[in-house]
């Protein structure tokens, strides 16, 4: 089989199923795994597909965003291991901020003990920190109903008269070149300005967001401490080139 052809059938089935198997590629294109590493290659190099552990996905659409309900059942043992990487950088306390979005959820079991205050802009996060008695300011605005978060100019306002001792992200896209990005641009806002009122800042993502970039940029990698499951290896090597990325992975 040709190499056009081989190429067109990876895009083919990844069209079809969203991600692909190396093994899976061999065994149907009867190719050896060193012409298939290397179609990976190229096609990565075409911006056609991002190269994941073990084998390749479709790139994120820039302005498309799952919805809560979406991403919630997805690499669910990653984010909370994840997040309760992330909660031993807190401090008995700390006042911080809890970004919307199904991995930071996973702190709040985390928190109970370390008297902690959290402000929070995720509608999702209210009735697991009512539950467990965890004091919260909730942030006003307006509400995006697809990701229950509170966003919009509001939103910022209300924020802007609060300091956090840390801050909580997370993100849909994390590129050693195009930094930290969210699709929609209100909410990049938003987790700019908490970046910028919180004294430390933590990104908390699986690797199926690295090597990813969406349609707003956030801040720069640079800007925030990483902490990811480190499945993708090659990509957190990546990020580690550059000496001003801090990354944590919980293997």
């Amino acid at each position: 089989m040709l190499t056009t052809e081989r190429h067109e059938f990876i895009i083919s089935i990844l069209k079809n199923q969203g991600t692909v198997k190396l093994q899976e590629l061999v065994d149907q294109l009867h190719a050896s795994e060193s012409t298939i590493r290397r179609d990976l290659v190229q096609l990565e190099e075409m911006k056609l597909l991002k190269r994941v552990h073990g084998g390749a996905s479709l790139l994120q659409r820039k302005g498309l965003e799952p919805t809560t309900v979406e991403k919630q059942n997805k690499a669910t043992a990653e984010k909370r291991l994840i997040a309760n990487r992330a909660s031993s950088f807190i401090e008995k306390n700390d006042c911080i901020y809890l970004d919307a979005g199904t991995t930071t959820a996973e702190m709040i079991p985390f928190l109970k003990e370390k008297n902690v205050t959290v402000m929070t802009n995720g509608l999702m996060h209210i009735p697991k920190l009512i539950e467990l008695q965890i004091k919260t300011v909730l942030v006003g605005g307006t509400i995006k109903f697809s990701t229950n978060a509170v966003i919009g100019s509001n939103a910022g306002q209300f924020l802007n008269e609060y300091r956090f001792d840390k801050c909580f992200l997370g993100m849909n896209g994390i590129h050693q070149e195009m930094g930290f990005t969210t699709p929609d641009p209100e909410e990049a806002q938003l987790k700019k300005l908490a970046i910028s009122l919180s004294n430390e800042t933590y990104v908390l993502c699986d690797s199926s967001k690295l090597n990813e970039a969406t349609f707003a940029k956030v801040a720069d990698v640079s800007d925030a401490i990483i902490i990811t499951d480190g499945n993708d290896e090659e990509a957190v090597a990546q990020l580690q080139k550059n000496p001003k990325v801090k990354v944590v992975t919980i293997k």
